[in-house]
């Protein structure tokens, strides 16, 4: 364990060493997803706190130093950021003492056709995609948009781009996709990609989150287990998500399972919100603010130290199941995927 301010890895008090950071870009997103936002009245964030693409690479530097060495940019969509290009190549020529950071994206896939060569040329390495539903009908009620054309344009994109891994994301929704299950996973084999299912969790800005209703590990591995024989592969480490061979491979499944099954014991990430706030847990009430340092007079050194006083403070896990847990204030589109 390495406490505040004393150099070393970004090691927490449970032993854990954080390797991963998730720069949220904005909060803002062209699609309104029912388990997200609600489709009217969402409070963004002012344009003057979002931080900068200087203060972003800055955090960034301050952290690889540290041992971090993957970036994930995240939103809201993080492809609205007009300067998204430019903050993939400032970011891939960071070093850690590792070696090259990482450049990865979570993306909804719309506008990634125009500018992937750019990312790719920039640096990126990596991509997922979230698709929650090939059903068109589905897809509009879901996300209150008729963007599914451009989102599987962005996956054949994707897939043709030779980025590998490609994973793309569904969330697990009971009544809603929960009979496409099969049908998502034999789509991602045909683009060369990974299917990966995520549990329902309590992060949508409404607050209308029900256990009850929720998709669980158990169900998504016995209905895909209905059509093919899975096998567990070993080594997961800090991994979000639990994988499968699909009859042998070489194509695999993954399975995030963070209420059910939470893997918070092996969690390397930490989260820097648009606005400059860290998050050492997406389900965390607690936020460290580096805004005064970067607008003021903060050095490097006290851009660190809040790193590690973050690090510091993270829980052994996030408690979803305690009868005193809070969903956490803010939505996940301006915490960050």
């Amino acid at each position: 364990m390495t406490a505040p301010g004393e150099g070393g890895p970004l090691a927490d008090t449970f032993g854990r060493v954080h390797r991963d950071l998730r720069i949220s870009l904005t909060d803002r997103c062209s699609l309104r997803c029912t388990y997200c936002m609600p489709e009217q009245g969402n409070e963004w964030l002012a344009r003057q706190s979002i931080l900068t693409l200087d203060e972003i690479v800055r955090v960034a530097r301050v952290a690889a130093a540290a041992g971090i060495t993957t970036f994930r940019l995240t939103g809201g969509e993080p492809l609205l950021r007009r300067d998204i290009v430019d903050v993939v190549r400032e970011l891939a020529a960071i070093e850690s003492p590792d070696g090259p950071v990482q450049i990865a994206m979570t993306t909804n896939g719309i506008r990634l056709p125009d500018v992937l060569p750019a990312l790719i040329d920039a640096g990126l390495k990596r991509v997922n995609i979230s698709i929650d539903t090939l059903d068109r009908e589905k897809f509009a009620a879901l996300t209150r948009r008729d963007r599914l054309d451009d989102v599987l344009e962005a996956i054949a994109a994707a897939s043709a781009s030779g980025l590998r891994p490609l994973k793309l994301n569904a969330v697990a929704m009971r009544g809603v996709n929960d009979d496409e299950l099969a049908d998502l996973v034999a789509f991602a084999m045909e683009h060369g990609a990974q299917m990966r299912f995520i549990e329902q969790m309590p992060l949508d800005a409404g607050h209308t989150w029900d256990r009850s209703a929720m998709v669980t590990r158990e169900e998504i591995v016995g209905a895909l287990a209905a059509r093919w024989t899975l096998t567990p592969v070993p080594g997961r480490g800090g991994a979000p998500a639990e994988r499968w061979t699909i009859d042998g491979g070489p194509h695999t499944v993954g399975v995030i399972a963070s209420v059910t099954a939470p893997f918070c014991g092996d969690c390397d990430r930490l989260r820097l919100t648009a606005d400059g706030q860290l998050r050492n847990c997406l389900f965390s009430e607690t936020e460290y603010d580096l805004v005064p340092i970067l607008r003021a007079d903060g050095t490097d050194a006290d851009v660190d130290r809040m790193l590690r006083s973050c690090v510091h403070g993270k829980l052994a896990g996030h408690a979803i199941d305690d009868p005193s847990f809070l969903q956490p204030a803010r939505g996940m589109n301006a915490i960050g995927g």
